[in-house]
C-alpha cells in the first residue's frame, strides 16, 4: 500500500516516526514523508523519501514569545480539573488555535491535499499537531491514524473541553478548534467530526503504566507500539563504544532550552560544579554556544556537543534530564533511573515526570525548588538507589511488551482494508 506520513516541520515530532516509517518500507509499502521544506534535512538524513508541501511556519518565533511571558498559554499539563473551568478552557483555546495549530497547519494543508489527491495513498499517518494530515486523508478517501510522541494530552484536553462546553447553555457555547477545523475541512469538501482531532486509530508509544485517562466518548482506539530510540544521523565516538569502568551519569537538558526558550533555567556552571562531587563520570551534552562562559569544569565531567542518545543511555548508570519525551523514553528503554528537572508548564514534561515518579523509575523535584543541592542529592539517589533501579527495570519490561513496529504495520494493513471505501 501507499503511505503518506504527515508531520508539520518540528524535528523532534518527526524523529519518533522514523522506526515506523522504516518498518512500513521493510514490509514492502511505499512511504513518502510530507512536511514543510524546513524538515527536508531531517527526513533525508533518515533515508526516507520527502515531499515538501507548502511553506515553513514560524512557531519557533512564537515559542520565544511564550517563554518571555508574551502570551499565557493554557496549561495542558494541569491535572487539577477544578482549575480547568469553562472560561479558562475557552480562553485558552482562543489563543492556542491561531497561535499554534492554525500557524503550523495552514501553510501546508493545500499542498498536502493536492499531494494526496494526486498520489492517492491508502493510508495517512499524522503526528497529533498535524491536523492537515487527517483533512488530506479524508479529502482523498484514505484511511488515517494519529501517531503520538508523548502522553495523550491532546485527547485528554479535547474530552475535558467538550464536557465543559456541554454544561453551558447553547447561546454561549464556543469551540475554537472545532470551528477552525470545520472551516479548514470544508475548503476541500470534507465534513468535520472528532476523527479529525483524534484519528481513526492512535499509535501510542507510551506504555500503559504511563498513560493518562481520556474521555471515552471520543472513541480513541490505541495501538500500543514499542518505543524504538532514534535520534537522527550520528556517529558513535570511540569512548562510547564500551561501558565505563565505573558509574556514568548523563546530564542532558535538551536542545529546546537553548533553541526555543532562551537558555537553561539552571546555572550550568554551578550544576557541573555540584556534580563534580558525585562518584561517577558525568557526561554532559552541552551545545557549543552554551559552553562559552563555563570555564574549567570538574575533572570527572566530560563535555560533549552531541552524541547519539541511545548509545549514551546504553552505557549510563543514571541520568539528569529535562523531561522531554524522546529523552525520557530513550533512557527508560535502557532501564536508566532518572532525575527529571523540566519546566513547570512546558506542555507534557510535568505530566510525564509525574507518571515516571509514580512508576518508580524517576525522581522529579518541584521545578521551583530545584537547586544545585537538589540535583546533587537526586544524582546520588539515582546512581545508588535500589528502588529506582527496580522501577526502571520494571518499566523497561513494560515498554518491551508493546508491539514492535513490524507488528504495528500488520495492524495498519488490517485497519486500511477495513476503512477502504466500498
Amino acid at each position: 500500500m501507499r503511505v503518506v506520513i504527515a508531520a508539520q516541520a518540528e524535528r523532534t515530532h518527526f524523529l519518533g516516526l522514523v522506526p515506523l516509517a522504516w518498518a512500513l518500507r521493510s514490509a514492502g509499502h511505499e512511504v513518502v514523508v510530507a512536511s514543510q521544506p524546513e524538515l527536508a534535512g531531517a527526513v533525508s538524513a533518515a533515508g526516507l523519501p520527502f515531499a515538501p508541501v507548502g511553506r515553513d511556519h514560524h512557531f519557533g518565533r512564537i515559542s520565544r514569545r511564550f517563554a518571555s511571558g508574551g502570551l499565557p498559554l493554557l496549561d495542558f499539563g494541569e491535572e487539577d480539573e477544578s482549575r480547568l473551568t469553562w472560561r479558562h478552557l475557552r480562553d485558552g483555546h482562543r489563543q492556542l488555535v491561531p497561535f499554534w495549530w492554525r500557524m503550523v497547519n495552514e501553510p501546508m494543508v493545500g499542498d498536502l491535499v493536492d499531494l494526496c489527491r494526486t498520489w492517492k495513498p491508502d493510508l495517512v499517518v499524522w503526528e497529533p499537531t498535524t491536523f492537515a494530515g487527517a483533512v488530506a486523508a479524508r479529502a482523498c478517501g484514505a484511511a488515517h491514524v494519529r501517531f503520538l510522541w508523548s502522553v495523550d494530552l491532546f485527547a485528554r484536553m479535547r474530552g475535558l473541553f467538550l464536557g465543559r462546553m456541554e454544561e453551558q447553555v447553547p447561546e454561549v457555547r464556543e469551540d475554537p478548534l472545532g470551528e477552525w477545523l470545520s472551516g479548514l475541512a470544508a475548503r476541500y469538501g470534507v465534513g468535520f467530526d472528532e476523527e479529525l482531532v483524534v484519528g481513526q486509530a492512535t499509535i501510542d508509544q507510551v506504555p500503559d503504566v504511563l498513560r493518562i485517562p481520556v474521555d471515552g466518548r471520543l472513541g480513541v482506539r490505541y495501538l500500543g507500539m514499542r518505543f524504538v530510540p532514534y535520534n537522527g544521523r550520528a556517529v558513535v565516538p570511540d569512548w562510547l563504544r564500551e561501558r565505563p569502568e565505573g558509574r556514568r551519569l548523563c546530564l542532558t537538558l535538551g536542545t529546546s532550552a537553548t533553541d526555543r526558550f532562551g537558555g537553561y533555567t539552571l546555572p550550568l556552571g554551578e550544576v557541573l560544579e555540584a556534580l563534580g562531587q558525585v562518584d561517577a563520570e558525568v557526561v554532559a551534552t552541552v551545545p557549543l554556544k552554551a559552553r562559552q562562559d563555563l570555564g574549567t569544569v570538574p575533572s570527572n565531567v566530560r563535555l560533549v556537543d552531541y552524541v547519539p542518545l541511545h548509545a549514551l543511555a546504553a552505557t549510563s548508570t543514571a541520568t539528569i534530564n529535562h523531561g522531554g519525551p524522546g529523552t525520557v523514553f530513550t533512557m527508560a528503554a535502557h532501564a536508566v533511573p532518572q532525575v527529571i528537572v523540566g519546566r513547570a508548564r512546558l506542555f507534557d514534561e510535568p505530566v510525564l515526570a509525574r507518571r515516571m515518579v509514580e512508576a518508580g523509575a524517576a525522581v522529579a523535584p518541584e521545578p521551583e525548588r530545584v537547586d544545585t543541592r537538589t540535583l546533587y542529592e537526586g544524582a546520588v539517589r539515582a546512581l545508588e538507589g535500589e528502588s529506582l533501579t527496580r522501577g526502571a527495570l520494571a518499566l523497561r519490561e513494560r515498554m518491551a511488551s508493546q508491539h514492535d513496529p513490524a507488528a504495528i504495520v500488520e495492524c495498519l494493513e488490517r485497519h486500511t482494508i477495513e476503512r477502504r471505501p466500498a
